[in-house]
């Protein structure tokens, strides 16, 4: 066989395996974003002690948001945008409420939940959960959030991420709530995806 055909066969070799391996990897990112997905079930206690669980997202938009209320910065930030965000939302906010979820359980009772969303600049629709540690982490796991403690003693903090999840009425997964994002700017999301429909899965109308 000649050096040419050689390097001919060589070459289509390469190309089938480049092309082979493309299609392996789109595969796996495939059933890794479908693994990935943003939601699932949790068992927790809402504010006034009464359980609640996943069916607490359903018939109504809600903005998730993970965090704490010994949080510094980014939990009272979140909330005082979200706070105006229903503001503007006008009458569309009766269909819309807040869930926050806290990552720090040992401190935060469904007692000192309810006093520190009592909060007048909060939203008013606000649903606060917390619970045993084994069922934050469910609830965190489901929604792909990272926290970690930080530090000892009573003043310890905790590092968590920052993104709230916008959910349709369905309780399944929108968009993306950037942390710092204006309060113009979600309410805009929040009624694109409106009108889409509750089973929008996007903030694009």
């Amino acid at each position: 066989m000649s050096r040419t055909v050689w390097v001919i066969l060589a070459i289509l070799a390469l190309a089938f395996a480049v092309i082979t391996g493309l299609a392996v990897q789109r595969g796996v990112l495939g059933a890794q974003s479908q693994s990935a997905a943003i939601g699932g079930p949790f068992h927790l206690v809402d504010q006034t002690g009464a359980a609640r669980d996943a069916g607490l997202l359903k018939k109504k938009w809600s903005a998730v948001f993970f965090g704490f209320t010994y949080c510094p910065e980014a939990c009272p930030t979140t909330l005082l945008a979200l706070g105006q965000t229903e503001k503007l939302l006008g009458p569309k906010a009766d269909d819309f409420q807040t869930v926050f979820i806290s990552v720090d359980p040992g401190r935060d009772t469904p007692k000192v939940l309810a006093n520190y969303l009592s909060n007048s600049a909060f939203p008013r629709h606000t649903v606060g959960l917390t619970g045993a540690d084994s069922q934050v982490a469910e609830a965190a796991h489901a929604y792909r959030v990272f926290y970690q403690k930080a530090g000892d003693g009573p003043d310890y903090q905790i590092n968590h991420s920052t993104i709230t999840y916008l959910m349709n009425p369905t309780g399944d997964f929108v968009c993306v709530l950037p942390y710092g994002e204006t309060p113009q700017a979600m309410a805009g999301q929040i009624e694109a995806a409106m009108k889409l429909g509750p089973h929008a899965q996007s903030c694009r109308a």
